[in-house]
């Protein structure tokens, strides 16, 4: 899976002022992170605000950043929940789609399973599944942390989980699966402000939010990190260390779509229960842009 080495960005849903599904605006966001030198997109991801999006609007997402890429980049497509007959439900209806490369899921929420039931959980995933999956622990959102015993168990036992998104924010933990796993498997960034001492300890790359709005910079910090260029990338990290925390201050996607909307890329739209950022942080993400050119 050399192809989902280095950096993926999870892309956000853009919405206009009826709040539908902004098809022009994620047009524009498409090329825009291509043109800015991402490796590959997601979709349907966290950032995505899949869980307000219907079954319908999720396919209209998924055909228009596939018209939007052209083939010029792969496509991980996210899949995941909390009732683990219903994610191999969804994957089965995706199974042989020849636009998407892999698929991504996360740990389950709410419910907050033990280890054996994280195992199982992705283990009937990985059972039905045709396509090579990225596991996704972000205990953050989840309420629930996947080990690493567990996910070393995951990578060993099952030949089609290739990766996983990490964004524990453990390094004992991300060391120990980065030290134990298969050669094959990759490790993956989910924290992009860790993201440069992740690829010193052996993460390949990264799935990124700030990418949506950042992409050259970040894909280039990166890029030379992954070639051992670390002098050079510690300048750009340190560079956009500070978008990253203001990127978040007020939750994923709240602080990106923010940023989005001022480099006239889409509008500032959500879905309820998410609302736009405060005229505080939309002022700081807008002097950091304008004095930050990209």
């Amino acid at each position: 899976m050399s192809q989902l080495k280095g950096t993926g960005v999870a892309l956000v849903t853009p919405f206009d002022k009826d709040k539908k599904v902004d098809i022009e605006a994620l047009h524009k966001l498409v090329n825009y992170v291509i043109d800015g030198g991402v490796d590959y997109l997601v979709v349907m991801g966290t950032t995505a605000e899949n869980p307000v999006l219907t079954k319908d609007e999720k396919e209209l997402v998924l055909k228009t950043v596939i018209e939007a890429n052209h083939q010029r980049k792969p496509i991980v497509y996210g899949i995941g929940g909390n009732d683990t007959q219903k994610v191999t439900d969804e994957i089965n209806q995706k199974n042989n789609h020849p636009d998407i490369c892999a698929f991504l899921s996360v740990t389950p929420y709410y419910n907050k399973p033990n280890q054996k039931g994280l195992y199982a959980h992705f283990a009937s995933i990985a059972h039905v599944s045709k396509k090579p999956l990225i596991l996704y622990n972000v205990p953050g959102r989840t309420g629930i942390n996947m080990s690493a015993e567990t996910t070393l168990k995951l990578a060993h036992d099952f030949s089609n989980i290739v990766a996983i998104k990490e964004a524990s924010g453990s390094f004992d933990q991300i060391m120990e699966i980065v030290e134990k796993k298969p050669h094959a498997f990759m490790v993956i960034s989910g924290d992009d402000g860790l993201t440069l001492p992740l690829i010193s300890i052996g993460v390949e790359g990264v799935i990124s939010v700030v990418a949506n709005a950042i992409p050259k910079p970040f894909s280039q910090m990166v890029k030379l990190s992954l070639n051992n260029q670390f002098a050079e990338a510690k300048k750009l990290h340190y560079q956009i260390l500070e978008f990253c925390r203001l990127a978040f201050a007020e939750g994923n996607p709240v602080g990106i779509k923010n940023a989005l909307h001022h480099l006239n890329i889409i509008q500032n739209e959500f879905r309820l229960p998410l609302v736009p950022a405060s005229e505080e942080l939309s002022l700081k993400i807008k002097t950091w842009l304008n004095n930050n050119p990209l």
